[in-house]
């Protein structure tokens, strides 16, 4: 046999071979993908997972073993892989008879709402609402995440949708509810509340957005109660701890709000809710006014690692962070309040140089009244009364401050004013105080007073 002959068969061999690995490829290989829901039934969720990792090694484009991974990771709470395959399919594949365009939708959303990503959600179930015209649960779940976006005009669209496929959705009457609330329409709004509570009366849920309600209306004792009732709710259970919690922060019970706020920590295992943030916010919120920075400081900055820009955690760690470097500030903002009159009495006597006349601890600091100091006495001599405030309030003092100031002064016949912050003043404040006589003190000068002071 020559050798051409010999190199033709070979040829011809290889391509033989090379066809029946191709066709033996083709048949294995679906039933190896066809096998993995049959395996993640029977709860075996890493021999799944390998069955796909497999067929993706010899072909990275198969986006259905793609989306079996994700399931398959998803079963075996790894939900952050699950969601890198959920979006791989979702921007690549192409739905069909082989791939169920509404059964990945349904388990996209759901990973993606556990993320904490209802942008991409919504676009999701605004999707279903195509798939699946007829259920209204896809325009409930697209009017819930308008409505958290405070979009109520096309949340109010979505929900009114949803009664028109579903007159019973108690969930929805309530959602309607919140909104004419909060649109103003005080009796339409109740009335929803009544009709959702009505229809469902063990749908606690409801009892949320009754409490948000009352709330708002400072009908503090009904709301506790209603969101009490609304934590048997899975779902909202969170969320009605935290405002639960908000409604004793609203009346200055800060000890219950900081218990009902670590609860709603508590309740988040995967630390990855939105809710869970809000409640390390106010937690901090509290011991702030309680004086424990170093507590608040500690959610701050959990705070920041998970999200830089979220509300005023940036402005209020650069506030603090003085602290570290400067012990008399520190005094000054945690001690107690006797200690803290005896802070005020120091700074008086030892930074400014005046002598006191009077002392007095208040809710938002301490208060006195001084005279300057002379080497004559100071009863001898008829000198000017000067009025000065220590304020250790979290927030920048408002220009109602400077009004009721000038109007306590008046009384006390003081000529001069100064009004210390720890905070700072809001510009209102600021330009109200111009040419008048009072002095407005920020944290900047306050520090180097209370250094020039020294210790108590």
């Amino acid at each position: 046999m020559s050798i051409p002959v010999i190199i033709l068969i070979c040829t011809f061999a290889i391509i033989i071979v090379t066809l029946l690995v191709l066709i033996l490829k083709a048949f294995i290989a679906p039933q190896k993908i066809e096998a993995i829901p049959k395996m993640l039934k029977q709860g075996k969720t890493q021999g799944a997972i390998k069955i796909a990792k497999q067929i993706i090694a010899k072909n990275p484009k198969n986006y259905k073993a793609h989306y079996y991974l994700g399931k398959s990771y998803s079963k075996d709470n790894k939900s952050e892989l699950a969601l890198m395959e959920y979006k791989l399919v979702n921007d690549n594949a192409v739905f069909g008879v082989n791939l169920n365009e509404l059964e990945f939708r349904k388990e996209y959303t759901q990973m993606l709402m556990k993320h904490n990503q209802s942008a991409e959600a919504l676009k999701n179930y605004i999707l279903l609402t195509r798939l699946e015209p007829k259920n209204p649960e896809n325009y409930y779940n697209c009017g819930h995440l308008y409505e958290e976006n405070n979009r109520y005009d096309i949340a109010l669209g979505f929900m009114q949708k949803t009664i028109a496929l579903d007159k019973r959705h108690s969930k929805a009457h309530a959602e309607i509810g919140l909104m004419l609330y909060r649109m103003k329409q005080f009796n339409e709004a109740r009335k929803e509340i009544d009709i959702a509570l009505k229809l469902s009366p063990d749908t606690y849920s409801s009892y949320y957005y009754l409490g948000k309600i009352q709330k708002d209306s400072k009908d503090i004792p009904a709301a506790i109660k209603s969101f009490e009732k609304a934590q048997r709710d899975p779902e909202v259970k969170q969320k009605a701890v935290i405002e639960h919690g908000a409604c004793y922060m609203l009346i200055g019970r800060y000890d219950n709000a900081i218990i009902d706020f670590q609860r709603a920590i508590d309740l988040d295992k995967e630390n990855l809710k939105s809710e869970t943030l809000y409640a390390h916010y106010f937690i901090a919120a509290c011991y702030e006014k309680i004086r424990k920075i170093d507590k608040a400081i500690e959610h701050w900055e959990h705070i920041y690692k998970r999200n830089k820009s979220f509300r005023d955690v940036s402005a209020k760690l650069a506030e603090y962070r003085d602290l570290q470097a400067n012990d008399y500030l520190k005094d000054y903002l945690t001690c107690s309040n006797e200690e803290f009159t005896l802070v005020c009495k120091n700074a008086t006597e030892k930074g400014l140089k005046f002598q006191i006349l009077n002392i007095e601890q208040t809710k938002w600091g301490c208060q006195l009244q001084a005279v300057e100091r002379s080497s004559e006495s100071w009863m001898s001599v008829r000198k000017q009364v000067i009025f000065i405030r220590f304020y250790r309030e979290p927030e920048p003092l408002e220009e109602s401050v400077i009004h009721e100031s000038l109007d306590k002064m008046k009384s006390l016949n003081s000529v001069k004013g100064y009004l210390f912050s720890s905070s700072g003043f809001s510009n209102g404040a600021r330009r109200f105080a111009e040419n008048r006589p009072v002095e407005l003190i920020d944290k900047e000068k306050l520090e180097k007073i209370l250094s020039a002071a020294g210790s108590k």
